[in-house]
């Protein structure tokens, strides 16, 4: 058996009245991302590729938005049944690489509380989680401050 990468992406747009959670962690801003769960961009994208990785369905096909179970629920529960599944077919996370693109707020700051609660979600060194923050300079509407990207690179390896 050799390594497998997967590439997960995921947008959601800023909304009153939510709190913002990055990477499990709730990150002060006066909006937060909407969203059936959490709304955790960049946990789904990192569930999306998790689950690319070993050819699973994609998180919107094993949670789905209309699923009252997932109300609200922390997308920590995603990225967990993702390394269930990694698991069970015989791989093991090697490293993830991980991109929040968002104009707002500055993520600089909480960056090494991202990183550290990553790598404890997915049972990996902080030295195995890579994370960069950009913006689009004014473009796109994550540049107009209506949401938030993620980007994530997984590469598993067998157990």
């Amino acid at each position: 058996m050799s390594a497998r990468v997967g590439i997960g992406f995921d947008a959601h747009r800023l909304a009153a009245g939510r709190k913002l959670v990055l990477g499990g962690v709730e990150i002060p801003h006066d909006r937060g991302l909407e969203g059936h769960s959490d709304g955790d961009v960049l946990l789904h994208a990192l569930s999306d590729a998790l689950l690319g990785a070993i050819a699973a369905p994609d998180l919107g096909s094993l949670f789905p938005s209309a699923g009252e179970e997932w109300r609200g629920a922390s997308s920590v529960r995603f990225v967990e049944e993702a390394l269930t599944r990694v698991r069970g077919q015989g791989f093991r996370v090697e490293n993830v690489d991980l991109v929040i693109v968002a104009e707002e707020p500055r993520l600089a700051p909480h960056a090494e509380r991202i990183r550290a609660r990553v790598a404890e979600i997915l049972g990996v060194p902080v030295s195995s989680v890579g994370l960069k923050s950009k913006t689009t300079d004014g473009l796109g509407f994550t540049g107009r401050k209506e949401g938030i990207a993620a980007h994530a690179v997984a590469l598993l390896s067998p157990l």
